[in-house]
């Protein structure tokens, strides 16, 4: 038994039952009572018509029963250790006392101020005398364009 699907209300319209409506561009509509294709002769909107299928499907009407909420897992947090650091390095570091961590900013910095002394020290050297060279040339007068005076 082929059981038709009202094209109006959305109920179903079961064989020598309703009415059958065919445009003059040859689609064809089944309606399963005089009111739907009264209706849809109408123009109405059948998602404003509390009664249709559509509008109940848009307004999720009567779904709440046949399907349960999706349960949502929770998130497990995991920790991972990251580039340069093991996870026991940042779990010690996590625990430090704020004056362990200033002490040891404080020795970092200290140790940064005299390294860079030393840098400077060694660049102190004397810079190389200027090398003399003849006349000087522009770019063009390379070239053999004109230029110069």
């Amino acid at each position: 038994m082929k059981v038709e699907i009202d094209a109006f209300s959305g109920f179903r319209v079961y064989p020598s039952k309703g009415k059958l409506f065919v445009r003059g561009d040859s689609k064809v509509f089944r309606f399963s009572s005089s009111k739907n294709s009264s209706l849809f002769l109408q123009r109405k909107n059948p998602r404003k018509i509390a009664w249709t299928q559509v509008y109940r499907r848009m307004h999720k009407k009567g779904i709440t029963e046949e399907v349960a909420k999706k349960r949502s897992r929770r998130t497990v947090k995991h920790q991972r250790g990251i580039v340069g650091a093991d996870l026991a390095t940042i779990a010690a570091r996590r625990n430090q006392t704020a004056a362990i961590r200033n002490q040891q900013r404080i020795s970092a910095i200290a140790k940064a101020k005299t390294e860079k002394k030393e840098k400077e020290s060694k660049k102190a050297k004397p810079a190389r005398a200027p090398v003399a060279s003849g006349p000087r040339v522009s770019k063009q007068q390379m070239k053999g364009g004109k230029g110069g005076r």
